[in-house]
């Protein structure tokens, strides 16, 4: 857990990160539980934003708050463009896209059962 106090959960983690996300009024958030499945991390939420600003506003205003709260500094890719904005927080994956792009690449599908339906958040 880079830069982050040991006792942060990745519990408490996916918490906050639903709860900003929610804030800043993501559309269709989905939570993943990534346990066992892979080493990337515990959870994965992808989410859309109604625009590219939107998506860029919020992934920005994400990395803000997990700083500020648990001195967890994420990285970041495509915020520029906002399309597609990848937050890596070490325990949780967060993909935020613009509704036309999560459409396309469906990432959700990758990680879910086959059959199963995306655990809404």
């Amino acid at each position: 857990m880079t830069g982050a106090p040991a006792d942060v959960s990745s519990e408490d983690l996916l918490a906050r990160i639903l709860s900003s996300l929610e804030d800043d009024k993501a559309e269709d958030i989905v939570q993943i539980d990534l346990r066992g499945k892979s080493s990337i991390g515990d959870y994965m939420v992808v989410c859309s934003g109604r625009s590219s600003r939107q998506v860029s506003a919020m992934a920005e205003k994400l990395v803000e708050r997990l700083k500020h709260d648990f001195n967890r500094v994420s990285r970041v890719e495509g915020k520029d463009t906002g399309d597609w904005v990848l937050i890596d927080a070490a325990d949780v994956i967060v993909h935020i896209f613009r509704p036309e792009v999560r459409d396309f690449y469906q990432i959700e599908k990758m990680w879910q059962p086959a059959g199963a339906p995306p655990a809404q958040a």
